[in-house]
């Protein structure tokens, strides 16, 4: 399991091909990257600034790739997680898995980054031509994030869950 929060890039493709060469029983590579968009809720952006608390944040991510590895048989976790300014189409976040199935791997890369979206300590920051604005929580991540405490939610505890989260 690796975990890194950096201000400079990141070679997916190489993170992609370490996956693969950790283990010859690797069956399945499943990956994520999420890129600075030029569009968000209507307003042009041309910057974002990601803030972290140094430690913290680590230590979240961590969390919850041992989360995913106890959920799903996976051989590794990789997350990588710039800060500082980042231009438009630049990469953000790089999360891949590893596992000896498909399933497994795709289930954990999703799990992985719902969860990150709401668990890790980041705050961001989107510059458009109007200003600089600090970007607020979004519904949908908590909703997404929300699906996987349902997976293993007993009855009669789904709404006390829910109440948590919100």
């Amino acid at each position: 399991m690796s975990v890194r929060v950096q201000r400079k890039g990141f070679d997916a493709g190489q993170l992609i091909a370490d996956l693969h060469a950790r283990n010859p029983r690797v069956g399945a590579v499943v990956n994520f990257i999420g890129y600075v968009r030029d569009l968000n809720v209507g307003q042009s952006v041309t910057e974002l600034f990601l803030e972290h608390y140094p430690g913290m944040t680590e230590k979240a991510l961590e969390q919850i790739a041992e989360q995913a590895r106890e959920r799903w048989p996976l051989m590794a976790v990789e997350i990588v997680h710039r800060v500082g300014a980042l231009s438009v189409t630049e990469p953000i976040v790089f999360v891949g898995v590893s596992s000896k199935h498909r399933h497994a791997a795709f289930e954990a890369c999703a799990f992985i980054m719902d969860v990150l979206k709401t668990r890790a300590p980041f705050w961001k920051r989107e510059t458009t031509p109007e200003g600089s604005h600090w970007v607020e929580a979004r519904e949908s991540d908590q909703n997404a994030a929300f699906r996987w405490s349902l997976a293993h939610a007993s009855p009669g505890t789904v709404e006390c869950n829910k109440s948590l989260i919100r």
